[in-house]
């Protein structure tokens, strides 16, 4: 079976080494973006598995980049989990509104993390990666 494809998207190139680190399995195959921009444009020439979205970044927030993500037909039904420092219901809300299948808040829990990923990409796949 192919891996699946997991698109990471931060503008703090630690958070995105820390995300490799954690999702660094066999099963997966890791796309990076440093921007909103970038992560559009990956999307939807990649068609990613999964996303995961930083929310503060400095061209776009990732709450615009997962709304724009839910208008296109390519990537409406991607799993997106939102990742930030900020876990105010403001952010977690905004976030749900605009789309996010999920949210997880920085420092990352590895363990945490993992187990989403698989658990989103198993229910997006219909059975077990």
């Amino acid at each position: 079976m192919a891996p699946k494809k997991i698109l990471l998207v931060d503008d703090a190139k630690t958070v995105l080494m820390m995300e490799q680190m954690i999702l660094n399995q066999p099963e997966f195959r890791l796309l990076c973006a440093e921007n909103g921009t970038q992560a559009i444009e990956i999307a939807l020439t990649e068609a990613p598995d999964l996303i995961l979205l930083d929310v503060i970044m400095p061209d776009m927030t990732g709450i615009e980049v997962c709304a724009h993500l839910r208008n296109q037909s390519a990537t409406k039904e991607t799993p997106i989990i939102m990742v930030t420092t900020r876990s105010e219901v403001e952010y977690v809300s905004k976030a749900r509104e605009a789309g996010c299948t999920d949210y997880v808040t920085k420092p990352l829990d590895g363990a945490e993390l993992l187990r989403k990923v698989r658990g989103l990409l198993s229910t997006a796949s219909g059975g077990a990666i």
